[in-house]
């Protein structure tokens, strides 16, 4: 059985910060000593990584990807292979992705359906949540299923008429079954009926270009719609967990529950931290790159959800992952923003961008691992196997050199996508050497991984009931 000593860093986790090596062996962690003690010393290993002056990280968990996501006529131009690859790359070594039940579908035929994306192509590890598109009374015994195999979250939208949306009363029963099962229901949180009838009146008074996507999309729609889940949520007796909150007035609907006491979470993303509606009023259709949806907000909207992520009204920072070539799928929406694919590439910078938020004095280093790791890995059941290094967990590892500088950019970036969303920004910090249950996926820089070696992985329920 092979043995890896990591020595000489400083190891941070979400509630520790010392230093002291870490011995892993056969693909988990099996013992953390103090720098210079004798148990240390005693350690002999196959391989030994000298951290000395950079940090040993948990590696990343993004509990929010669209790998190979149909949408819009088109597809995200990340598979499963890629995607993971440059989250590798990026310091992230767990996503869970989301099967999409088909309309008059089953979920299991869904899951099936994202298996067989996954299978056998993946540099890291892997899970699922479940998007329901077809609340019905077989859909809702399913939930139970799904819950017992495994996969225990399940998204619902109040956007999106015709394609994912779901009523009030779907909401409802698919929270009042997650209430007994112990699944937790994300939600996306948008007033989609709204936003259509805006969307529609602004094309016909010739509004066309991409920051009207982010003008129709209001933030009174989006925190509308989030005290109605949050209520409806109420109702039934279960938790819920808002996606991608956006904007301030969101942010307060969830702030305002929590301090009810209700068992209600959020996440948010980085580009709604370090992007807003300028990026949209790009001139050239180059606005079209930062088309999602949430969509991004004035600037102002950025110091609330610093503020959410300090106070742990936010929990989580995911990415959305999911990306749209500028050229032949972007471009889809010249002259009609209402047909530009909504979404945005991410999973490679997330850890680099929370940490660039360390250097700038927004969170402390054990809130950017918290946020970025061990959060969304007791969020939805992968904790203590993910997000932390402790005996016992899986030695998914990341040697982090918090001195190093990079600029990100579409030349040098890993995904599958024809664009950066931060194309020339400089960023402090870099994963040196990444790996995988113990098993190099990156090393000194270079990608050192294959498709095939990462796992899917069953979760248990949320951690944080």
């Amino acid at each position: 059985m092979s043995r890896t000593v990591i020595h000489g860093g400083l190891v941070v986790t979400a509630s520790d910060e010392v230093h002291a090596d870490v011995l892993v062996e056969g693909g988990r962690i099996a013992a953390l000593a103090a720098h210079g003690t004798d148990a240390a010393a005693s350690w002999n290993a196959d391989r030994r990584i000298d951290a000395t002056g950079k940090y040993v990280i948990p590696g990343g968990v993004d509990a929010h990807t669209h790998m190979e996501m149909p949408f819009g006529g088109t597809m995200s131009c990340d598979t499963f292979e890629t995607g993971t690859r440059a989250a590798a790359w990026g310091g992230t070594t767990t996503i869970v992705d989301f099967a999409i039940q088909p309309k008059g579908g089953s979920l299991r035929e869904g899951l099936d359906t994202w298996h067989e994306k996954a299978d056998g192509r993946c540099s890291v590890d892997y899970g699922f949540h479940m998007i329901m598109s077809d609340v019905n009374e077989s859909s809702l015994k399913q939930m139970d299923e799904l819950t017992a195999a495994g996969v225990t979250s399940f998204k619902l939208f109040t956007a999106y008429p015709g394609v994912f949306y779901s009523d009030d009363g779907q909401i409802l029963r698919a929270m009042q079954r997650a209430g007994t099962n112990g699944g937790l229901v994300m939600m996306h949180a948008e007033n989609g009926i709204a936003i259509d009838v805006l969307v529609e009146q602004a094309l016909a008074r010739g509004e066309r270009d991409p920051r009207h996507h982010g003008e129709v999309r209001r933030a009174l729609l989006e925190a509308e719609a989030t005290h109605r889940v949050i209520r409806l949520s109420q109702v039934a007796g279960a938790p819920v967990y808002v996606v991608h909150v956006s904007a301030q007035e969101a942010l307060a609907e969830l702030t305002r529950a929590r301090d009810e006491g209700l068992p209600v979470f959020g996440e948010t993303c980085p580009q709604y931290l370090f992007l807003s509606t300028d990026n949209l009023a790009e001139p050239d259709f180059e606005g079209a790159k930062y088309v999602c949806s949430t969509p991004l907000r004035p600037k102002e909207h950025q110091a609330a959800l610093w503020r959410g992520l300090r106070t742990d009204d936010l929990q989580v920072v995911s990415t959305d992952h999911c990306p749209f070539c500028f050229k032949g799928q972007k471009d889809m929406g010249v002259g009609d923003f209402s047909k530009i694919p909504n979404g945005m590439p991410g999973v490679e910078h997330r850890m680099d961008l929370l940490h660039q938020a360390v250097v700038d004095g927004h969170v402390s280093r054990r809130r950017w691992i918290d946020i970025a790791c061990a959060a969304p890995a007791r969020m939805f059941g992968l904790y203590p196997r993910k997000g932390t290094i402790a005996p016992g967990s899986d030695a998914d590892i990341v040697v982090y050199d918090p001195q190093a500088q990079q600029v990100l950019s579409a030349g040098t970036h890993h995904m599958n996508v024809d664009y950066s969303a931060y194309e020339g920004k400089r960023i402090t910090g870099r994963a040196e050497t990444v790996l995988s249950r113990g098993v190099p996926v990156v090393e000194s820089g270079a990608y050192v991984g294959r498709a095939g070696h990462g796992a899917y992985v069953p979760r248990g329920l949320c951690q944080y009931l």
